[in-house]
């Protein structure tokens, strides 16, 4: 049995991360891809479970030896998702989530057919602006820059199969998990799932 790939994106800021840890945290079979990027690490980001922190060179011998299922370049750095961040997992029946912007969610609509992608939205642009401030992370010019690459990156939402607004945090959580509950009960993947049960049934 094969798992789902879940392609999930966010403006900065809209709670996208808390959201999907906070998914993980209720079911054991959702895990997260763990990206490549050649950005510096943040101070509370660990190599190897945030991202795989590596230099321009890396990233481009990856790039050139194809191991990414896709990659994009935002804000002068570099991010991707290789075939081995998701391959194993969904083989093992497990579902995957990939934390990517749109400019990815295309590239691998383009690759996988049997893909579901989901956007988280802020409640407003004022919300997302506060949330991004109360980081204290960035100065006031990265802030404007970052509010300016949020509106082009949530103009895309229209091209994803699911919108979940995070004004709320628990009725966003559970929203998600709804999502993936209902993907569960498809019929291909039930009728594969209890395949002895059924033909028992209906034998």
């Amino acid at each position: 049995m094969t798992g789902t790939l879940y392609i999930v994106s966010a403006a900065s800021g809209a709670g996208k991360t808390s959201l999907l840890r906070g998914l993980m945290a209720r079911d054991d079979q959702v895990v997260i891809s763990v990206s490549h990027t050649t950005r510096t690490p943040r101070p509370s980001e660990v190599d190897g479970r945030d991202y795989h922190f590596v230099d321009e060179t890396a990233f481009l011998h990856l790039i050139t030896s194809g191991a990414f299922l896709e990659h994009a370049h935002v804000f002068d750095r570099r991010y991707g998702t290789t075939y081995a961040a998701v391959e194993a997992d969904l083989a093992a029946g497990r579902d995957v989530l990939v934390e990517i912007d749109w400019q990815g969610a295309r590239q691998i609509r383009a690759q996988l057919e049997d893909t579901v992608s989901v956007f988280i939205l802020p409640p407003s642009r004022a919300a997302l602006e506060q949330r991004l401030r109360a980081r204290a992370q960035d100065s006031d010019a990265v802030i404007h820059d970052r509010m300016q690459a949020a509106v082009s990156e949530m103009s895309h939402c229209g091209e994803y199969d699911y919108l979940v607004w995070n004004d709320d945090f628990e009725t966003a959580l559970a929203d998600l998990e709804a999502i993936v509950r209902a993907r569960r009960l498809r019929r291909a993947r039930q009728m594969q799932q209890h395949a002895p049960v059924l033909s028992d049934l209906t034998g």
